[in-house]
């Protein structure tokens, strides 16, 4: 049997921590209900519509390059996210008090997950789309294989962030170090990741500023000499509002939040749960604005969006047709012959290549 620190409290459940760290965030019923009915609705439209967008970069020709790859594995985190929402959804308010300290971790973990991928997402993208600019051109030319291997790394530092409390930068064994938006985790980590974050958000947004300046600057030189070839560079500029809006919305939704978070960590009389429910509202809305961005910035990727949509609800069509035609044939009914294809089928046959 494990040797466990008898100053440690492994074996007590979420609401004992909960009261040591003094943190009161009371949901009546029918507040709770109405929290994870819509929800529900916005993670619905989460996961259906990162998954769309994912399927799209994998159908379409024109969406194999690198930054479409990097743009894919974001939706995949906002995938992420929404499983993660759907699970703290449906054990918050008093039944977050019932759970283990391992079911919490699990709970927080998913968010951290999601959280951390995102944003090392965004600022490989950002590096991305340096690269191509400075080069003056609309991608970038990464390999397959340093794109996957960037993926891949993604994913791995992200998964060790989530998994750093768990690990053992926790208050589990000092009850005087707990936060109050996470009962069991230390002061030291809160300040640690919030500030890490914001960071990020600084060196990303200075990033995309250089970039801006130097695309202002080399379209105002290239402009007076040009006439219509112009017109072919304002590809990656595109791409680069894409991302500028995806970025931007990014910093509004998880900015206050992050504040928060560093306030906790440094002030202990600061009261701050009021404010917990709100901020995640605005991190649920993060993940329902992005695929939005990228269908209402790329017309590419709405079109070949819509093109799935209707392939799909062709296919659930044909699926009770063939059901409805599946019973036993009467004797003046003709087997032998079959019908040329319509215009109709021809239509979305076409539609099925152009994806």
């Amino acid at each position: 049997m494990a040797y466990q620190d008898p100053a440690c409290h492994y074996n007590e459940s979420m609401g004992f921590f909960y009261n040591k760290s003094g943190a009161v965030d009371k949901w009546d019923r029918t507040q709770l209900i109405l929290v994870q009915v819509v929800g529900s609705l916005f993670c619905c439209f989460i996961l259906l519509s990162n998954a769309m967008v994912i399927a799209a970069v994998i159908t379409n020709k024109r969406f194999h390059y690198p930054f479409y790859y990097l743009l894919a594995n974001l939706a995949a985190s906002d995938f992420l996210a929404g499983i993660a929402y759907v699970y703290l959804m449906f054990n918050t308010g008093e039944l977050s008090r019932q759970l283990t300290v391992k079911g919490y971790f699990i709970r927080q973990g998913l968010l951290d997950v999601s959280l951390s991928a995102s944003l090392a997402n965004l600022l490989v993208i950002a590096l991305e789309r340096y690269i191509s600019v400075m080069n003056w051109k609309v991608h970038s030319n990464l390999t397959k294989r340093r794109v996957t291997l960037l993926i891949v790394l993604v994913w791995a530092i992200s998964i060790f962030m989530g998994a750093v409390p768990s690990l053992g930068w926790n208050c589990i064994c000092n009850l005087e170090d707990c936060s109050q938006l996470a009962p069991i985790f230390s002061r030291s980590y809160v300040v640690f990741w919030s500030a890490s974050n914001l960071l990020l958000f600084l060196i990303m947004v200075a990033i995309y500023m250089r970039i801006y300046t130097y695309v202002k600057r080399k379209t105002s030189v290239l402009t007076p000499h040009t006439s219509g070839s112009i017109n072919r560079k304002r590809t990656p500029i595109k791409l680069i509002k894409t991302v500028m809006v995806v970025l931007g919305a990014f910093v509004f939704c998880w900015t206050p939040g992050l504040v928060v978070l560093l306030v906790d960590g440094l002030c202990t009389s600061c009261k701050v749960m009021k404010l917990k429910r709100w901020l995640l509202l605005l991190a649920v809305l993060n993940s329902v604005m992005n695929p939005c961005i990228y269908s209402y910035k790329d017309d590419e990727m709405w079109t070949t969006i819509k093109n799935l949509i209707r392939c799909i609800g062709n296919g659930t069509r044909r699926q009770r047709s063939t059901k409805a035609n599946a019973r036993p044939l009467s004797s003046g009914q003709d087997t032998g012959t079959s019908q040329p294809p319509s215009e109709e089928t021809k239509n979305e046959d076409q539609d099925i290549l152009k994806t």
